[in-house]
């Protein structure tokens, strides 16, 4: 009898103790600045929040980007990457900070052109979001060592140029509605993460691009696209 192996659990690794954080499942938030909603041709007014998945293993922190197979416009998406170590259903608002275990930057790389047909036919982002090592992260860096992340500068280069450029109080939905919301449909569980959504100057980035993405108060990520 053939003997399938398990497949292993993605980690991250925690910045400064050496630890790693588990992963189970991966939550996008769509559309949560106005700014980059309107870029994206939609009304920035505060709809009901839009949520797809990544892969766990999507989430890489090798330093370096693969450019993808399928596709010929590939986006950098600079975000807040929120780390859960507890979940529940129906979590109220003012309790759901006490799920979170850290934060981390992360980039949403997407296949522009594959998610715009997907769109127009009507059909889910996931062709264009969650493909291999589409989710370039940093370390986790534990709330209890710098606090719950609500403001701050979020800001991507490319090439030493400036590409994105907001604050993290822009977000539409803050942190804990994200959560609020997300264990009203779903229940969340330790090991879940959250990308919360990209301020507006997305664009596209080729081989041989580097691309340097910080939030105030945590480790930047620096990717190379091969």
């Amino acid at each position: 009898m053939n003997v399938i192996e398990s497949p292993q659990v993605p980690t991250l690794a925690v910045a400064d103790n050496g630890g790693t954080f588990p992963v189970r499942r991966v939550y996008c938030i769509g559309r949560n600045y106005a700014a980059h909603a309107i870029e994206m041709g939609h009304d920035p007014d505060r709809e009901p929040p839009f949520f797809f998945q990544k892969n766990p293993d999507n989430l890489d922190q090798s330093g370096d980007f693969p450019y993808p197979v399928q596709s010929e416009d590939v986006h950098h998406e600079v975000e807040l990457l929120v780390a859960l170590k507890s979940g529940g259903t129906n979590i109220p608002v003012d309790k759901a900070l006490d799920h979170v275990y850290g934060y981390a930057v992360c980039l949403d790389m997407t296949r522009r052109d594959l998610q715009g047909i997907a769109k127009k036919m009507g059909r889910p982002w996931e062709i264009g979001k969650a493909f291999e090592r589409s989710a370039p992260t940093g370390p986790v860096v534990p709330a209890d060592k710098i606090g719950h992340l609500d403001q701050g500068k979020i800001s991507l280069h490319v090439n030493g140029d400036l590409k994105q450029d907001g604050d993290l109080n822009q977000m539409i939905w803050k942190v804990p509605e994200m959560i609020a919301y997300l264990s009203e449909y779903f229940e969340l569980a330790a090991g879940d993460v959250i990308m919360s959504g990209t301020p507006s100057g997305v664009g596209p980035v080729v081989k041989g691009d580097k691309m340097e993405a910080h939030i105030e108060g945590l480790p930047p990520l620096t990717v190379s696209v091969i």
